[in-house]
C-alpha cells in the first residue's frame, strides 16, 4: 500500500510530462480544467498538436476536439494527472527566457471562456444542482406564454390609465389570463414529462388546483380556495403522480395497466393533492410572497446590492434556477415578479464593464470587435457573449461587473423600500427588453423611469469601476496591442501567455 502511495504522484507526473510536449508545450497551452474523464486544454496553436502521438501513450485513452481540446485519461486518473500538468505547465513558462509581449486576440479570450464554461458546468454536475436543471427545464418552456401575456396585460393596462379603447380591454385581460389561470395544469404536465411520467396525467393531477369545485372541500379546518398552491402545488402534485404511474407499471398485471393504472395515479394523486398538498403549497407559496415583500420593503438597498451583486456569480454556480419556480410563484400571486429588475442589474454592471474593457484596450482591434459585436445583445439583457467572451476570461472585469449589477440593484431596491414596489409581469427578458413587461403600484412612468435609473447606475459604477480597478499594469501591457497578422516571431517562438488576473 505504502509503496502504491509514493510511487502513484511520479507516474502521474510522468503521464502529464509526457503530454505536455505532445500539445505544443507549455506556452501552447493557454488555459486548463478537466471534466469527470477528461484533461480539457484550449490551445494557441492547434497545429502544434501531434495527435497520433498522443493516443498512443499509454495513459491516454482517446482525445477529442470540441470547443476545448479534451485528452480522454479516465476517472480518478484525470483528477491525479491534472495538477502535476499545471505545475509543469507554470514550471515551463518560470523557465522559459521572456519573450515577445503577445496581444490577446478575441479569439483566444473566447476559447478562454470556453474553457472556463466547460470547467463550471462539469463542476455544476453535481445532484443538488442537476436536480434544479431539471426544475428549470419545467418552467423555461412556459417563458414564450409568460413574455406574450405579460406584454399584452401591460398593453391593456396602459389603455385603462389613458382611458383609450374601453372595449378592447376586457378582451385583452381575458387573453392575458387565459394562460395564467391554467398555468400549474401546463407545469404539471412539464413535469410529468420530465421526470419520465406520462405528461397528459400529470396535467390531470395538477388540474385539480385550478378546478373551481375545490371550493367545497375542507381541508386543515379550512375550505380550499380554487388555485390554493399554484405552480408549487402543481409541481408536488405531478412528482406524485409519476412515482404513482411508475409503482404501478411494476405492480399492475399487463393486460390491466391500461385500465388500473391511470385510475389509480389521478385518485391517488388527486386524494393527497386535495387532503395535503394543496394546503401546504399554498402556505409556502404565501411564505414566498410574504418574505420578498418584507425583504425589498424593509432591507431595500442593501438587499438589491446583494442580489444585483451576486445574481452573476449565480448564474456561474448554476443556482439562478432555483429561482425560476420562484418567479412564476410571484407573477401567479401578484401578477409581477419583485425580484426579476433587481437581478437584471447584474447584465447592466456587465455592460457597463465591457465598454470600459473597449476604452481601456484602444489598441486591441480583435477583442474591441468582439465587445462591439456583443454589446447590442448585452442592452437587451443577453449577456454571455460578454461574459464568456470578455470579462471571465480577462479576470478582474468580471469581479467589477459584479460591483455595476450591486450598485444598480442598490438603486432599484431602495425605491422598493421607499413604497414605490414594481416587478416583471414575465421571466426571460432582461435589460431593455424588460421596459415592456414593467408593472407596479405606481404611474408607469414613474416605474419606467426608476428602472432605467438602475440600469443606468449599473451601466456607470460597473464602466468606472472596471476602468479603474479592472486592470493591472501588466494586463494593460499584454492586452493593449495589435494581435501579430503574421503570428509568432520565428526567434522567439510561440508567445507566452498574458497576465490575465
Amino acid at each position: 500500500m505504502s509503496t502504491e502511495s509514493t510511487e502513484s504522484p511520479d507516474k502521474n507526473r510522468a503521464t502529464a510530462a509526457a503530454i505536455l510536449p505532445l500539445v505544443g508545450g507549455p506556452d501552447n497551452v493557454t488555459s486548463i480544467a478537466h471534466c469527470m474523464t477528461r484533461l480539457r486544454i484550449s490551445l494557441r496553436d492547434r497545429s502544434l498538436v501531434q495527435d497520433e502521438a498522443l493516443k498512443a501513450l499509454p495513459a491516454v485513452l482517446g482525445v477529442v476536439e470540441d470547443d476545448t481540446y479534451q485528452i480522454v485519461l479516465g476517472p480518478g486518473a484525470v483528477a491525479r494527472v491534472t495538477p502535476q500538468f499545471e505545475a509543469l505547465v507554470e514550471e515551463g513558462r518560470s523557465a522559459a527566457p521572456p519573450a515577445a509581449a503577445h496581444p490577446v486576440t478575441a479569439a483566444e479570450l473566447a476559447a478562454q471562456g470556453a474553457a472556463l464554461k466547460e470547467a463550471q458546468k462539469a463542476r455544476n454536475a453535481t445532484p443538488f444542482k442537476l436536480m434544479l436543471r431539471r426544475i428549470a427545464n419545467i418552467f423555461v418552456p412556459l417563458i414564450p406564454a409568460l413574455i406574450g401575456c405579460g406584454i399584452i396585460a401591460g398593453l391593456g393596462g396602459l389603455l385603462t390609465n389613458l382611458d383609450r379603447l374601453p372595449s378592447v380591454v376586457p378582451a385583452l385581460t381575458a387573453i392575458a389570463s387565459g394562460f395564467m389561470s391554467l398555468i400549474a395544469v401546463f407545469v404539471g404536465h412539464n413535469t410529468a414529462k420530465e421526470f419520465g411520467g406520462t405528461p397528459i396525467l400529470g396535467g390531470a393531477v395538477a388540474a385539480i388546483i385550478v378546478f373551481p369545485g375545490v371550493a367545497k372541500i375542507t381541508a386543515f379546518g379550512t375550505e380550499l380556495r380554487p388555485g390554493q398552491g399554484g405552480v408549487l402545488g402543481a409541481l408536488a402534485a405531478a412528482l406524485l403522480a409519476v412515482y404513482v404511474e411508475k409503482r404501478c407499471r411494476r405492480l399492475v398485471p399487463e393486460a390491466l395497466d391500461v385500465l388500473v393504472t391511470p385510475t389509480l395515479t389521478v385518485l391517488i394523486a388527486g386524494l393527497v393533492t386535495l387532503f395535503g398538498l394543496m394546503f401546504l403549497a399554498g402556505e409556502a407559496s404565501a411564505a414566498i410572497g410574504t418574505f420578498a415583500d418584507r425583504l425589498l420593503s424593509t432591507g431595500g438597498a442593501f438587499a438589491g446590492l446583494v442580489l444585483g451583486g451576486l445574481f452573476l456569480p449565480l448564474v456561474m454556480l448554476g443556482l439562478h434556477q432555483a429561482l425560476i419556480p420562484i418567479h412564476t410563484t410571484l407573477i401567479e400571486q401578484s401578477g409581477h415578479t419583485v425580484l426579476l429588475p433587481i437581478l437584471a442589474m447584474a447584465g447592466a454592471g456587465q455592460v457597463g464593464a465591457a465598454i470600459a474593457v473597449h476604452c481601456r484596450l484602444p489598441r486591441n482591434g480583435s477583442l474591441r470587435a468582439t465587445i462591439k459585436s456583443a454589446l447590442p445583445a448585452g442592452f437587451l439583457g443577453v449577456g454571455e457573449p460578454l461574459i464568456y467572451g470578455v470579462s471571465l476570461p480577462l479576470g478582474r472585469p468580471f469581479v467589477t461587473a459584479c460591483v455595476g449589477g450591486a450598485a444598480g440593484g442598490a438603486f432599484v431596491g431602495l425605491f422598493n423600500q421607499l413604497g414605490i414596489a414594481f416587478g416583471s409581469t414575465a421571466i426571460g427578458p432582461s435589460g431593455w427588453a424588460l421596459f415592456p413587461l414593467l408593472d407596479g403600484s405606481s404611474n408607469l412612468g414613474v416605474t419606467v423611469a426608476i428602472y432605467a435609473g438602475g440600469l443606468l447606475t449599473g451601466y456607470l459604477v460597473g464602466f468606472a469601476a472596471t476602468y479603474f480597478f479592472g486592470f493591472t499594469r501588466q494586463m494593460l501591457a499584454d492586452l493593449n496591442t495589435d494581435p501579430d497578422p503574421d503570428g509568432p516571431d520565428p526567434v522567439t517562438g510561440p508567445p507566452k501567455e498574458p497576465a490575465l488576473a
